[in-house]
């Protein structure tokens, strides 16, 4: 049996995609299976470029926003950028900051600490701020539910300006503007924007003002860092935030971005989407998980070498410690589902698991069983918790059902996070589990695996992965091309890797040998027989100094 359920896309009904559009077959077959259906679409997408950038005006309430801002610029007010403790936030944040002050802007950041203050705005926070002689604060990747502390600042008489991504309330806190592209009443064209995409648009409907657009260029690595480490989808407009920002940092990268790109041994220059995913973003991640993030705040705003070197070392060891952690914590909580038999919705609570690491967790425990997945800090008084899910159970609409046990929730359909008092956390998981039993009934609970077309490997040579490449950044929404090729000899297999935990292989198909690895595969070395069919992408092999392609092979099925 697959380990995955395959779901081979259907060809393009209409061949003048293939005709009129001058791409090779394939190529032409993996742009309709990322929605473009329109031979008009394809060339901006493979370009990726500024044409599929929004107009911010149609941004709702920027126009309100700009003009507060402007008017704190001219009077000298005193400004705070408020954000998250993740990376989409941290670099949301100094995006806001640079920008704001490359106009003469009187800007600081403020982050809250993920373990004393928790997500979002606070009350505690604003009037302390308020003290301070704050007059303006603009909020990134925060705020859209915020309503009794937007109402607390507006009693205090300090302006509080929204820019968030997340899913809003039928309510909208009563802001000065609240820019959004979800809000149900936006006409922006592209609502997948993360927190540092919105604070970018802000930033253009700035500078468009003023005639300083081209100001922007220099802050796009800052939008797509936050953009790929949000996993947004990687299409529309987010495609050309990515492209753009990934020109820029491998150009002329700032100097934190460098010496993490130094410390974790990556090739300057040649950095994509998923340098940002597996290497970068973890990094700038870790400080706030364990730690305060202003220390990664700081990594992307010195200007100073030395500061770089020592930040970006602090991180690499924070990277290391919340790897050992997570490991640890993920056993545990494993033990725990396992113990309690493996129902529709995992739950793993403790008063023992950290904070920052329950979303890590929860996400390991949602793909390796594939359930939505809850993992939760218990505390006397207060819990909180926070859930990875599968496409098939939207957790954010779960969570919206049981807002009345809850104290602060938000997020998005597959992650979310919320906090509420520790006597309604029985009730919760009640509610939780039975929403999760009934919209899961009857479903196959296997991860499913959409394959772009059905290919022979003798088709793959040539330039077949040069013009695959056009199609990148992948990532979510624009997934790295998936193909299957049935009835493969098996030339060589045999484990490779610590305790033998992945497979090598050699593949013979028409007179054609490849080398293929299966990542964390080794534990199915029995099931390979003589002929296989394969579900791979295809990818750069970088060992020894050589570069030479090969097969990442995703599931397989013997076939006779």
């Amino acid at each position: 049996m697959n380990h995955y359920r395959w779901n081979l896309l259907p060809l393009a009904p209409d061949q003048r995609l293939v005709s009129s559009s001058g791409f090779p077959p394939l190529l032409a077959q993996l742009l309709y299976n990322r929605g473009l259906t329109e031979p008009s679409q394809l060339e901006p997408f493979i370009t990726g470029d500024k044409r599929l950038s929004g107009d911010p005006s149609r941004l709702p309430d920027i126009q309100l926003a700009v003009a507060r801002i402007y008017r704190a610029l001219l009077s000298g007010e005193n400004i705070v950028i408020y954000g998250d403790f993740d990376a989409d936030g941290i670099t949301a944040t100094a995006l806001l900051v640079q920008g704001l002050s490359s106009l003469g802007g009187k800007v600081i950041p403020y982050i809250p600490h993920r373990l004393t203050e928790g997500y979002g705005l606070k009350t505690a926070a604003l009037e302390n701020l308020h003290r301070q002689g704050i007059s303006l604060v603009i909020t990134v990747d925060c705020g859209i539910t915020a309503l009794a502390e937007v109402k607390r600042a507006n009693r205090l008489g300090l302006d509080i300006v929204i820019t968030d991504h997340h899913s809003p309330l039928p309510e909208i806190p009563p802001a000065i503007a609240t820019i959004n592209p979800k809000r149900t009443d936006s006409s922006y064209p592209f609502s997948e924007l993360t927190g540092a995409g919105v604070a970018l648009k802000l930033l253009q409907a700035l500078f468009q003002g003023i005639g300083k657009e081209e100001q922007l260029d220099g802050l796009m690595d800052l939008a797509a860092l936050g953009t790929v480490a949000d996993m947004a989808p990687l299409s529309g407009e987010n495609r050309y935030l990515v492209k753009q920002g990934l020109k820029l940092i491998n150009a002329t990268p700032r100097l934190g971005i460098r010496e993490i790109i130094s410390q974790a041994g990556l090739s300057p220059g040649s950095l994509d989407a998923e340098s940002i995913s597996w290497v970068i973003a973890p990094r700038l991640n870790a400080a706030g998980r364990l730690a305060h993030a202003m220390t990664s705040y700081k990594l992307l705003m010195t200007s100073s070498p030395q500061e770089a070197r020592d930040l970006a070392i602090e991180l690499e060891e924070k990277n290391a410690e919340r790897q050992r952690l997570t490991t640890k914590v993920l056993t545990k909580a494993r033990e725990q589902i396992l113990a309690q038999g493996i129902s529709p919705l995992l739950v793993a609570a403790g008063s023992d698991y950290p904070v920052g690491i329950a979303g890590l967790v929860a996400g390991r425990l949602a793909e390796e069983f594939y359930r939505p997945a809850i993992v939760i800090r218990t505390g006397e008084l207060v819990s909180s918790g926070s859930c990875r899910s599968i496409p098939e159970f939207n957790i954010i609409l779960a969570l919206n059902q049981c807002s009345r046990l809850l104290s602060q929730f938000g997020g998005h359909s597959q992650a979310a996070g919320f906090t509420l008092p520790t006597k309604n956390l029985a009730t919760l998981q009640q509610h939780l589990s039975q929403l999760a039993a009934e919209q899961l009934a009857g479903a196959d609970l296997r991860p499913h695996l959409d394959i772009d077309a059905e290919v022979a490997l003798p088709d793959l040579s040539g330039n077949t992965f040069q013009a695959i490449q056009q199609l990148a950044p992948f990532g979510r929404g624009n997934p790295a091309p998936t193909f299957l090729s049935q009835r493969t000899e098996v030339v060589d297999c045999r484990t490779m890797g610590n305790n033998g935990e992945h497979l090598k292989m050699k593949l013979k198909q028409g007179g054609v040998v490849w080398d293929g690895v299966g990542f964390r595969w080794g534990d199915r070395l029995a099931e390979i027989s003589s002929h296989l069919s394969i579900v791979y992408n295809l990818e750069v092999d970088r060992w020894g100094g050589e570069e030479r392609l090969r097969l990442n092979i995703l599931d397989f099925a013997p076939t006779s």
